[in-house]
C-alpha cells in the first residue's frame, strides 16, 4: 500500500545581480540580496540545493561570493564554486551571476530566475516578469 510518488528532477536556476563599488560589504550585501531573492521565489529549502556556481566580472575581486553563499544556513552541504566570467568588451560591469542546480518534485512550479538591479539589462524579458511576482 504505498503512498503516492514523487518524480524528482534537477533545475538549473539563474540570477544576476550588480554592485556599485568593489568592496566586501557591498558584494556580500548583493549576494545575499541575490541568493534571498532566488531562494524565496523558488520556494527553495537550501537541502535541495546541489550546487551553486558564481562568476564575477573581472573588475570584482573583494571576496568570493561562495564564501558568502557557505554562511548562508542550511548552505554548508552545497558545493560552491567561484570563477571569473569572460570579459567582452562593452559587457555588464561590477555583475555577479549565479547557476544553481536544484533537486525539486517535477511537478514544481514554474522556475523563477531572478536579474537584479543593473543585471535587469541582460535578460530583460524575465526581469519584467519577475517584477510582477
Amino acid at each position: 500500500m504505498g503512498g503516492l510518488s514523487v518524480d524528482w528532477r534537477v533545475w538549473a536556476i539563474r540570477g544576476a545581480v550588480t554592485v556599485t563599488e568593489n568592496t566586501e560589504a557591498a558584494m556580500a550585501e548583493a549576494v545575499t540580496e541575490l541568493l534571498d531573492t532566488l531562494e524565496s521565489r523558488n520556494q527553495l529549502d537550501p537541502t535541495c540545493i546541489i550546487s551553486a556556481t558564481f562568476s564575477v566580472t573581472r573588475d570584482l575581486d573583494a571576496v568570493f561570493p561562495a564564501a558568502v553563499a557557505r554562511q548562508r544556513p542550511g548552505w554548508d552541504g552545497v558545493a560552491l564554486l567561484d570563477v571569473q566570467h569572460m570579459h567582452v568588451e562593452g559587457s555588464l560591469p561590477c555583475c555577479i551571476r549565479v547557476l544553481m542546480h536544484v533537486q525539486l518534485p517535477v511537478l514544481h512550479a514554474q522556475i523563477q530566475h531572478a536579474y537584479l538591479r543593473g543585471a535587469q539589462d541582460l535578460r530583460p524579458d524575465l526581469s519584467l516578469t519577475m517584477e510582477r511576482v
